[in-house]
């Protein structure tokens, strides 16, 4: 089974090709080149879009604009290709990455993202609940370290890979997929350009 993963949620994109668990290859940039990675990935494993097995993508929670990259993108070589495609929470991701962490993403605006009692939530950092001596990981963790670290939270140095989700995991949560237009973003409150224009 041949996995092409990626996530645009965040302000670095990942992409990884992925062949029954085995990583054939994985890159880190931004969203607006995802595409020219993984079609790079594609042809350093000599492997072209037809060989695909399922698409997997990160659906948030996260930047919307973000977000809709990574959607429209697998929504349309799912459609093209006529592949499965399987939507992975962001939030997972990172915590595969981590085990026993607790992932938290940089939601701007003063505020985080980050599992509450199962369920991805948007709040301010200082009403994330820190476990004293746990790891925590993602842009949010690192951006708000100082708050993290002085109740207790361990945060792990800036260059640590744990503070990506990366693709790989997302290939590993995959499942089996199903039709790319049932795939649904994960957002936890309305975009910016709106409050904007309100």
């Amino acid at each position: 089974m041949l996995i092409l993963a990626f996530d645009t949620a965040t302000d670095v994109a990942t992409c990884a090709l992925v062949r029954d668990g085995e990583v054939l290859g994985e890159r880190v940039s931004r969203a607006a080149t995802v595409l020219a990675d993984a079609d790079r990935l594609m042809r350093a494993a000599d492997a072209t879009p037809a060989g695909l097995s399922l698409l997997a993508v990160g659906v948030g929670p996260g930047s919307f604009t973000g977000v809709r990259i990574g959607l429209a993108a697998a929504r349309g070589i799912g459609l093209a290709l006529d592949l499965p495609v399987a939507g992975v929470s962001t939030l997972d991701a990172l915590a595969a990455g981590a085990p026993g962490a607790v992932p938290v993403i940089d939601a701007r605006r003063r505020e985080v993202f980050t599992p509450v009692s199962g369920h991805a939530r948007g709040l301010t950092p200082d009403l994330v609940e820190v476990d004293s001596g746990r790891l925590y990981v993602g842009s949010g963790a690192l951006r708000y370290r100082s708050t993290i670290e002085a109740r207790g939270g361990v945060v792990p140095p800036d260059d640590d890979e744990r503070h990506l989700p990366r693709a790989r995991f997302h290939a590993a949560l995959a499942g089996e997929g199903g039709p790319a237009e049932l795939v649904e973003p994960l957002y936890l409150r309305i975009p910016d350009a709106e409050i904007t224009a309100a």
